[in-house]
């Protein structure tokens, strides 16, 4: 306040001591002040209880009025200060004197700041909340009344257990733990809240109030960024907390999606199986996005055989090679594990893979309403384990259509399926339809060499006076039965016979042909009945000319 005044008063009422503001307030300079006495600067005498109050050396407050130099008289707010010598006595006195209006206006102007600060603290975009030493709340903004679905003057005085959430699997520690510790040690707490709302019922409510509120339509799934810090007095002693919580959610599942992605970068085609690659895809979405998660694949694709070309005709038929469900046994299932089920053209599943694109769907939008109604079994598990949202994925690699990936949330999600859900559900099946192509193929080619190797094999054992022939083959490894291996009994002249075995240490269709013809040269070459050196002579020539012929082809 610019026109306040101050100064220093003696035990016998004379200015020893007078500040610069005086001659704004009296029109005197200090120097016309000090020394005079105080009764010659009072337009009025001090109240009795005043003049009672500085008789006994307290201090006193009030109003007083003092004389201009112009000789008008000037109302202000007065305040005395004694300051007690080392013995108790009161030799001088502090005094400041500020002018009524001047007060007021200071008044009006802390009260403007004041409702200012009330109405930024109510209206901030972020959830603020003031506790005591004890953790009770004191203050809520409106974000954070909206957080717990209290009205602020319902949470006042209540402990924040009763008000904010208890620790979740994802927390840390509750805010209560944290905000002892601030006061405790004075120094300010950050954490990330995830509440989870599997920890309270399908419905989000456990009957209590120590969960964060939430809104009809609103996401379920929310994280919070809680800083908690100490407000201290001017002497540096904690008497609160402020609490400040910022929303994250779209922060923190971006963060979990990413997560889950990784994880399946990792889990997803750690074999060539085909069954087992379709499983680890299930495996991995639930529960952590979804309840429920199948995989079928087209016949052909089931089998290890090439993918139709061109868009999928319909009906389609497809195979269930994978499914997992959040509740134990997959009870939701209408398809068993290896059985086949025919999808009309108009189904959603025929119509993402005709088109090739994901889609989305509530259980009330139109395809999937007509879908249920051609289903009664569909339509009973719906309405039995409350299936709310299913998203459907094609399975493409190569250009080549495999079969679909479907995606349902219903009692442990209750939020639907968003569209970064979506493109999550994208790229879990992109990468899985890369992997199931490669173990369609491995599958392909194994079988391939399977069909040779057994080519390579004499089905049964020509009989011979000079022995008795007895076989039994027992490939090793891995590659089991696909190495191209193979033995044979060879009849020769003069009561001879051969007896010959070929052994590859390579392995697939390559290594089996290259076997096939070597079989083929032997039988040949023992027909012109040549000695065995001769004949093994022969032999590798034939093996240097495929050898040679086989590097060509390379090149």
């Amino acid at each position: 306040m610019k026109r306040a005044m101050t100064a220093g008063v003696d035990a016998h009422g004379t200015v020893t001591a007078c500040g610069s503001r005086t001659p704004h307030l009296l029109g005197y300079s200090p120097a016309e002040v000090v020394g005079r006495s105080v009764a010659d600067l009072l337009a009025a005498p001090l109240p009795r209880p005043a003049r009672c109050r500085l008789a006994d050396g307290r201090s006193w407050s009030g109003t007083a009025v003092l004389c201009h130099r112009d000789g008008h008289g000037l109302e202000v707010w007065l305040h005395a200060q004694p300051l007690p010598a080392r013995d108790g006595t009161v030799t001088q006195w502090f005094v400041t004197a500020v002018t009524v209006q001047d007060l007021r206006d200071h008044q009006r102007e802390r009260q403007a700041e004041l409702t200012l600060l009330d109405w930024a603290f109510t209206q901030a975009p972020i959830g603020l909340a003031i506790f005591d030493t004890e953790v009770r709340v004191r203050r809520l903004n409106s974000e954070s009344a909206h957080m717990t679905g209290l009205r602020e003057r319902d949470a006042r005085g209540r402990p924040a257990a009763e008000v904010f959430p208890a620790p979740g699997q994802h927390q840390p520690a509750g805010l209560v733990e944290q905000a002892r510790q601030v006061v405790r040690t004075g120094e300010p707490a950050y954490y990330e809240a995830y509440e989870d709302y599997r920890a309270h019922g399908a419905d989000g409510a456990d009957g209590a109030d120590g969960a964060f509120h939430q809104a009809p339509g609103e996401p379920r799934e929310r994280a919070w960024a809680i800083t908690l810090s100490p407000v201290r007095d001017p002497a540096g002693q904690v008497r609160g907390l402020l609490s400040a919580s910022l929303d994250i959610s779209e922060r923190y599942w971006a963060r979990q999606r990413l997560t889950l992605l990784n994880e399946a970068n990792a889990a997803i085609g750690s074999t060539l199986e085909l069954t087992r690659t379709a499983q680890e895809l299930a495996d991995i979405a639930v529960p952590r996005f979804a309840d429920w998660a199948s995989v079928d694949l087209l016949d052909t694709v089931y089998h290890g055989d090439e993918p139709p070309l061109g868009p999928i005709t319909t009906p389609v038929v497809l195979r269930r090679t994978a499914h997992q469900s959040a509740l134990m046994g997959q009870p939701e299932a209408v398809v068993a594990l290896g059985q086949t089920d025919i999808y009309p053209p108009d189904s959603p599943i025929a119509t993402v893979l005709a088109t090739g694109r994901s889609a989305s769907y509530r259980i009330s939008d139109p395809p999937m309403a007509r879908w249920m109604a051609a289903s009664p079994l569909r339509a009973a598990r719906i309405r039995e384990y409350g299936l709310h949202s299913v998203m459907i994925v094609p399975l493409r690699a190569r250009g080549s259509t495999l079969g679909v990936a479907v995606f349902i949330r219903h009692q442990h999600h209750p939020g639907p399926f968003t569209p970064d859900d979506l493109v999550l559900a994208d790229e879990l099946g992109a990468r899985t339809a890369v992997c199931l192509d490669n173990a369609r193929r491995y599958t392909r080619e194994r079988t391939t060499a399977l069909t040779l190797q057994h080519s390579l094999l004499p089905h049964h054992l020509p009989r011979h006076t000079a022995v008795d022939v007895a076989s039994r083959y027992l490939p090793a490894g891995a590659q089991a039965g696909v190495g191209g291996d193979w033995y044979d009994v060879i009849p020769l002249s003069g009561a001879r016979v051969a007896l010959v075995v070929g052994d590859v240490t390579d392995h697939g269709i390559h290594a089996a042909a290259t076997m096939g013809q070597l079989r083929t040269a032997v039988r040949t070459l023992a027909d012109a009945d040549p000695t065995p050196d001769e004949l093994l002579t022969r032999l590798d020539d034939v093996i240097t000319r495929l050898a040679t012929g086989s590097s060509q082809n390379a090149d």
